[in-house]
């Protein structure tokens, strides 16, 4: 079954924080309930078998989220993160991360649930922060899209968070002006 969400950053932490859709403005969150949140997780390639929570685990999702946000826009503007989140992110990094297990047939399996996948989203924050790709971290050109993504692509021209959707409408929109321009 396809997911409801998209990954276009390029890291989990940054498909986390583009959650929220048209932050500062309409602020739409994507994350109203645990099944959200669990089929974010399940499509998002952190590995946890034995993730489980309810509509009440939500907020402290979110809160992580923002949180998360603050700390890498802070340090895409340059500027020190507030001590709010940089204690909050802090505090998750140091959780235990998701665990490997050998199962009974050989196959791997990662356990830890919830607080293992927080500790590994706050984790890739701290090691974006700290590596080269934060200064190739783009905000997507679409004027109603907020995301954040890494831009891997040749020339790093890469303008949009995925053509599906807003690369799509930037398209069509470009066509539809030349279409009515006067030839």
């Amino acid at each position: 079954m396809p997911s409801a969400f998209d990954y276009p950053g390029g890291r989990p932490v940054l498909d986390l924080v583009g959650t929220v859709a048209n932050r500062g403005t309409d602020d739409v969150e994507r994350l109203r309930a645990w099944a959200d949140v669990a089929a974010w997780v399940d499509g998002s390639g952190l590995l946890v078998d034995d993730l489980a929570g309810s509509d009440d685990d939500v907020p402290r999702v979110t809160a992580l989220r923002e949180a998360l946000y603050g700390v890498l826009r802070a340090a895409l503007d340059g500027i020190t993160a507030s001590p709010e989140d940089c204690t909050a992110v802090n505090a998750a990094a140091r959780g235990p991360g998701p665990t490997p297990q050998l199962g009974e047939a050989g196959d791997v399996r990662w356990t830890g649930g919830l607080d293992a996948v927080l500790a590994a989203l706050a984790r890739d924050a701290l090691d974006l922060v700290d590596s080269p790709d934060l200064g190739a971290v783009r905000q997507c050109a679409d004027d109603r899209c907020t995301r954040l993504f890494v831009d891997r692509s040749r020339g790093a021209r890469r303008r949009w968070c995925g053509m599906k959707g807003c690369g799509d409408r930037a398209k069509a929109a470009a066509y539809r002006a030349r279409r009515r321009a006067p030839t």
